[in-house]
C-alpha cells in the first residue's frame, strides 16, 4: 500500500540530492503522514492525513 495522503493525495518525491562539490545522488522525499481518528461520511475511521491538510482544518478529527 502506498503512503500517501487521504485527502490531498500527497505521496513520495523523487529528485537528486545534490553534494557541496555538485554531485548528484538520487533521493526521495517522503510526506509528513499522521495516522489519525477522523469523520469520514459520518463515521469514525482510521485514515492517513498529511500535517498541513490537518493544520488548515480540512479534516474533521474524532475524538
Amino acid at each position: 500500500m502506498a503512503r500517501v495522503c487521504d485527502v490531498c493525495n500527497k505521496g513520495k518525491v523523487f529528485g537528486s540530492q545534490v553534494s557541496h562539490s555538485v554531485r548528484h545522488s538520487k533521493r526521495t522525499w517522503a510526506p509528513n503522514l499522521r495516522r489519525v481518528r477522523a469523520i469520514v461520511n459520518g463515521t469514525p475511521k482510521r485514515v492517513n492525513v498529511c500535517t498541513r491538510c490537518l493544520r488548515t482544518g480540512k479534516v474533521e478529527r474524532a475524538l
